[in-house]
């Protein structure tokens, strides 16, 4: 019978900071399907999702040492990471081309017209705060944070002027803020 191991945030963080392979084992364990969740709601390709997060796990582990405690939480840190990582996939060369090859039903943008809904983003409970924002500000955050949509992008999609998609961000951003007391 295997015991389970259980670490704190600080034992795990000292831990990988010495590049404890079991340590970086739980962490995986741990948050690999957390990772993994955001990765799909943004990629919605389970494949490219798979290989986001190996190359997410391996950019945590090469860079681990520099992460820093005071700037914020363990998760948070790899959220961010995986973020980016997903955003730049999305934004690449390789990326885009292999879209335009395939213009099957499965690459289908997720934004398709007025009644965009959020909510597949319920499962974090984003949805509650998110729906007390007015709908035109609820939908370009929804594309750019969830999407990786550029404001520019967002201008081109809407087919709105890219200053009032700024300043629409802005005050959903403010409004959030207001919402989740940051």
């Amino acid at each position: 019978m295997q015991t389970t191991l259980k670490y704190s945030e600080e034992e795990l963080i000292s831990l990988l900071k010495q590049q404890n392979q079991s340590a970086f084992s739980y962490l995986y364990d741990n948050y690999a399907a957390a990772l993994n969740g955001i990765i799909v709601r943004m990629v919605d390709d389970v494949q490219l999702a798979e290989d986001i997060l190996q190359e997410a796990f391996v950019k945590i582990w090469n860079n681990f040492s520099q992460y820093d405690t005071s700037k914020g939480r363990l998760f948070t840190w790899m959220i961010n990471i995986t973020r980016n990582l997903t955003i730049d996939t999305l934004r690449s060369k390789g990326y885009k081309k292999a879209q335009k090859i395939s213009q099957d039903e499965n690459s289908v943008t997720i934004y398709q017209d007025k009644n965009y809904s959020t909510d597949k983003y319920d499962t974090i409970g984003l949805r509650k705060h998110l729906q007390n924002l007015k709908p035109d500000q609820k939908v370009i955050i929804d594309l750019a944070y969830f999407n990786g949509y550029t404001q520019e992008e967002i201008s081109k999609e809407m087919g709105i002027p890219l200053g009032t998609v700024k300043t629409r961000m802005r005050t959903g951003i403010i409004e959030l803020r207001k919402l989740l007391q940051f």
